[in-house]
């Protein structure tokens, strides 16, 4: 059973999706996904709310998701294997589906020495691709992994990411194959500068036909400045930062605004590719940059369904 989240109806009906992220805070306060929510709701068909990113402690993606919903906004769970056993993966999934939450993006989840508790015991029990499959028999067969049966229907839009660059970039799309085998309706995909081999990348899967059998959103950063660009140039694994990206935001005058023209010239590239199905938008502490990038990027207003 599908969930009938208001991504999973744009995505079927053939639209082009929206969708962003609207990271919980270092503490309790709600505001500050209130805000992220009240600021993305009109130009996002949903909202990504991210399990302790980076292996650092935050609010619960689950919490996240709730004062979302509690603003009419259609959020994304994000869930990591890195901290919880198949126990604990099946009872949150089931929780977030009692609160009304359908859309569950499936991540292995960073090692917890890159983050603020290094000497925190991983988990690890289950990969991502292990985790598509659990739920999507949860919500196809109504069985726990143990095989045991479920009460009731297990409504899920199962989603999972996706590294064009990483290498061997050959082998890339066979990691894709084995997402949609074991489930997934969605692709959330890295961060695209490098629209050639994004290019490249998508002709591999339309040509297997994969476009057909699940929907691929292309991910997209705007950059502030030419340090971050840098930065992501030379220190982020799997991000693929063009020579001549950088050469721009060094001599720009304005970065900011350098940076918002050349995600607005990437997305144009994207919307032509064949099999793309939308954008995902992580801006970087920048949220307030989304709607204009929306605004001008022609895909306002958000379909309503």
């Amino acid at each position: 059973m599908k969930a009938g989240t208001n991504l999973e109806k744009v995505l079927e009906s053939g639209g082009f999706a929206v969708t962003a992220e609207a990271g919980p805070p270092r503490g309790a306060v709600p505001s500050v996904i209130q805000r992220k929510g009240e600021l993305l709701k009109a130009s996002c068909d949903a909202l990504n709310v991210t399990d302790n990113q980076t292996a650092i402690v935050r609010m619960s993606s689950i919490s996240g998701c709730i004062l979302l919903k509690q603003l009419g906004v259609d959020p994304v769970m994000q869930m990591v294997c890195r901290d919880r056993n198949r126990i604990a993966l099946q009872s949150d999934i089931l929780g977030a589906i009692a609160l009304g939450i359908g859309n569950v993006l499936c991540l292995t989840g960073d090692h917890q020495k890159f983050g603020d508790h290094p000497s925190a015991k991983g988990v690890f029990d289950l990969d991502s691709i292990q985790l598509i499959q659990m739920l999507s028999q949860m919500r196809d067969e109504k069985k726990f992994l143990s095989g045991e049966k479920i009460s009731g229907e297990v409504p899920l839009f199962i989603g999972a990411a996706e590294n064009p660059y990483a290498d061997p970039f050959e082998y890339r799309v066979l990691r894709l194959v084995k997402k949609v085998k074991a489930g997934a309706d969605f692709i959330q995909a890295q961060a695209i500068f490098d629209v050639g081999k994004f290019t490249k990348w998508m002709e591999t899967v339309t040509d297997r036909g994969l476009d057909k059998e699940i929907h691929i959103l292309a991910g997209v950063i705007p950059i502030r400045s030419a340090g971050m660009a840098r930065y992501m140039r030379d220190n982020v694994p799997g991000i693929s930062v063009p020579d001549e990206i950088v050469t721009r935001m060094e001599d720009a005058k304005d970065t900011r605004e350098e940076g918002l023209k050349i995600c607005l010239e990437i997305i144009e590239q994207i919307k032509d590719i064949p099999g793309v199905h939308g954008i995902h938008i992580m801006a970087v502490a920048w949220e307030d940059i989304v709607p204009t990038i929306v605004e001008k990027a022609g895909l306002l207003p958000r379909p309503l369904i």
